[in-house]
Parts: C-alpha cells; sequence; structure tokens
C-alpha cells in the first residue's frame, strides 16, 4: 500500500516539475498565462461512508489552472504590436472560427489582412462612417488594410476665408493678370485636383471696384473661368466689414483638356470679411486629393484604428473587437498562445475596449508573460523535495518489505 501511495506522490510531482518547467519556458512568451497545478487527496470509501480508521490513498492532480495575471507592457515602437491593458482577449478568426489570445504582435500579410504569426485575422468592428462615429458592433469582421492606391476626388469648392483691405484703391487699368500686375489689388493661389488625380493651380484675384464692391476673378494654370459666361463675379460688403452678396460663386465647368471630366469649381466667400487691417488669408482649404497610398496606422486607448495615405486623407477603418468570459480559466487551451471557448469557460462577451470590464489597448506594446521567475525557481525547489520526499517513501516501504521476508 504505501508503494501505491508514494506512487501517487511521484505523479503529482512529476506533474508539479512539468508545470513549473513549462512556466520557465515561456517566461519570454508575449502574453502567457503561467499555470498552476492544483492537488486533491484520496480517499478510501467505505460503504455507508468513510471508515474512521482509514488510510488516505495519495494524491491526485486536479487540475491545471491557467492565472490570467495581467503581464507587463513592453513598448516596440511598432504600431501593430497591441496590448490589452485590463481584461479581454483578442478576437482572431481561424478559418472563420473563433479563437482568442493576450498576444498581439500583428502584421500585414500579402493580401493587406492583418494577422498574427498564426496567420490567425484580427477581428474589429466595421467603421459606418470614415470619421468613425459609430462602429458596426452587431458583428465583427477581419481588418483588412488597402495596399493599392486609393481614388482621387475632384475639387468642387474652394474656401477662401480672407480680409480685403477695406482702404485699398481702386486700380484704373482693364483687368490684365498676365500683363499687368496693377490691374488688381490682391491675389492668392491653391492647388486642386480633378477626377484624375492631376494636380492645377487656381489663382483667385480680387479687384476693387467702388466703395464695398469687388470683382472676384479665377484662373486655372492662367486661363480664366467664368461665371454665367462672365470673367468675374461681383462681391459686396456691409459697412460693418461683413459679407453682403457673392458668398458662393458657382463657376461655369472648366475642361483641364487631359482626360479628366471638366471641373465644377464652387468658390466660398462666406467667411470673408472687409476690414481696415491688411489683406490677409486666414484660411484657403479646397476638397480635392489625388491618389495615396497607405503611409501609417494609428490605433488609440479605444481601439480605434486610423489610417493616414500618402496624399494626407484620413480615415478611420474600425475598432479592434475585445471578447471576454465568466469563467477564462475554463477556455480550452490550443497553444500558440490561443485559447478557444469552452462549456466552462461561458458565453462570449464581445465589446470594445474601455467598456465594462473590458481593458484598454495600448498601441506600439506588447503583453509580456506574466511568469514570475523567482517564484517559480522556488516552486521548482519545492517540487524537487516533494518528488524526493515520496521516492524516500518507497525506498522506506522496500526496506520494511525486506526485513518481513526476512523473517525466519
Amino acid at each position: 500500500m504505501p508503494f501505491r501511495i508514494a506512487l501517487t506522490g511521484l505523479d503529482a510531482a512529476s506533474t508539479d516539475l512539468k508545470v513549473t518547467g513549462n512556466n520557465i519556458a515561456n517566461s519570454a512568451t508575449t502574453g502567457f498565462k503561467y499555470s498552476r497545478p492544483e492537488f486533491a487527496d484520496i480517499f478510501a470509501q467505505s460503504f455507508g461512508g468513510i471508515s474512521k480508521i482509514a488510510v488516505g490513498g495519495g494524491v491526485r492532480v486536479a487540475a491545471v489552472t491557467q492565472q490570467f495575471d495581467q503581464g507587463a507592457i513592453e513598448l516596440t515602437g511598432n504600431n501593430l504590436d497591441l496590448g490589452i491593458n485590463g481584461q479581454g482577449f483578442f478576437v482572431l478568426s481561424d478559418g472563420g472560427a473563433r479563437v482568442f489570445s493576450r498576444a498581439g504582435a500583428f502584421q500585414v500579410d500579402q493580401n493587406g489582412f492583418v494577422t498574427n504569426s498564426q496567420a490567425q485575422h484580427l477581428q474589429v468592428f466595421q467603421a459606418l462612417d470614415p470619421a468613425g462615429n459609430t462602429f458596426n458592433t452587431a458583428s465583427p469582421t477581419d481588418l483588412q488594410l488597402t495596399t493599392t492606391a486609393g481614388p482621387p476626388q475632384a475639387t468642387t469648392t474652394i474656401d477662401a476665408a480672407i480680409n480685403l483691405q477695406a482702404d485699398a484703391v481702386a486700380p484704373t487699368t482693364p483687368f490684365d493678370p498676365v500683363n499687368d500686375p496693377g490691374s488688381y489689388n490682391y491675389s492668392t493661389s491653391v492647388t486642386i485636383y480633378d477626377s484624375l488625380g492631376s494636380s492645377h493651380i487656381s489663382t483667385l484675384y480680387f479687384r476693387k471696384t467702388a466703395q464695398n464692391q469687388w470683382d472676384a476673378y479665377q484662373y486655372v494654370d492662367g486661363n480664366p473661368i467664368t461665371v454665367g459666361g462672365n470673367p468675374a463675379s461681383q462681391v459686396t460688403f456691409n459697412p460693418d466689414g461683413s459679407l453682403n452678396t457673392g458668398g458662393t460663386i458657382a463657376y461655369d465647368a472648366y475642361d483641364p483638356l487631359n482626360g479628366s471630366s471638366p471641373l465644377n469649381l464652387n468658390l466660398d466667400l462666406s467667411n470673408a470679411t472687409q476690414f481696415g487691417a491688411n489683406f490677409a488669408v486666414n484660411g484657403l482649404n479646397q476638397d480635392g486629393f489625388t491618389t495615396g497610398r497607405l503611409n501609417n496606422i494609428q490605433v488609440d486607448e479605444t481601439g480605434a484604428i486610423s489610417a493616414r495615405y500618402t496624399n494626407g486623407q484620413f480615415e478611420v477603418l474600425g475598432k479592434v473587437a475585445l471578447g471576454n468570459f465568466a469563467n477564462p480559466q475554463g477556455l480550452q487551451q490550443l497553444g500558440d498562445n490561443v485559447w478557444a471557448e469552452s462549456f466552462s469557460s461561458g458565453a462570449l462577451q464581445l465589446g470594445e475596449a474601455g467598456t465594462g470590464s473590458l481593458g484598454l489597448i495600448q498601441s506600439g506594446g506588447l503583453e509580456a508573460s506574466n511568469v514570475d521567475i523567482a517564484e517559480q525557481l522556488v516552486n521548482l525547489i519545492t517540487a524537487q523535495r516533494n518528488y524526493q520526499a515520496n521516492a524516500q517513501v518507497i525506498s522506506t516501504a522496500d526496506t520494511i518489505a525486506q526485513t518481513i521476508i526476512n523473517i525466519r
């Protein structure tokens, strides 16, 4: 009987050594959660209950449970390295099946999908508008980045917030911006784009014609564009310097003659003023842009993923989906820092970072293993002593058995 009891002790101590060794081996594994063996005694049952003189039958491994304590976030500088500060798991698609991980070392594959080293796709809540005001939180989807050139957008509106000097002197010569700079008072230029993404220089000229009255001209690449066939559009101001008429000027279609669609431009002067101060351009914007390629990815603490393009455009692609469970220790371990939902874990609870019990996202950082090497080395010594002690029980029982055999 002592042999069998000691054998259970050896098995338990061996399991303890294996678990401790596995923890130490994964002390540098990103997102790893250390395990702890849990033991239970074996006790003989008799009819009607436990006998008062029954001796225990040894020990057994009741469970090996992972401990989901927070690991330190180590900064890497890579924006697609993500760590979770708090509870929750990254939601990944493994060929359509959902799996979960705390390891956030992601990269972009040849098709633009954001994946981990096992080619499992990161799941996000898709943005319903480019500004990222709302997200489709009902069903996560794979995050895919655009790896090809984005289409251009033709300019339709130029917004000019300018001040025209009130005491400017009206020119006396006919308007001729090419040969006579004195035929106008002020000018400013902005780059605009056609439907092919080609750039053009739009120049705005302002010529005072009377008190509180100005003519506005627009030239594209040195060619005048008209308003109802007229080269000039009248803009008037009130005595207090605020705009009276001419706030929006709709120009006739202009053909750049490069195969693109004609430009239909509007000049917005609603923010224009006529004060005594010098001429000033307080703002000059247009809504077109050329083709652009993905230049940078940023992820904020709520998991919102923003893409910046080489043409200066900005777009929110989605928000990282996080999952949590009532009993994370009940998750099924699949290896490669990945878990799967199980009956013991409870149902998946999807959500956004920073909501409910879910933690926040740290971009440019990875969660380190939560293994405490010093603690594990102490456990290693303890497990070794337990193994030696159980082996000594076998040796002692063998000595006793040999003594009985030697009785004559």
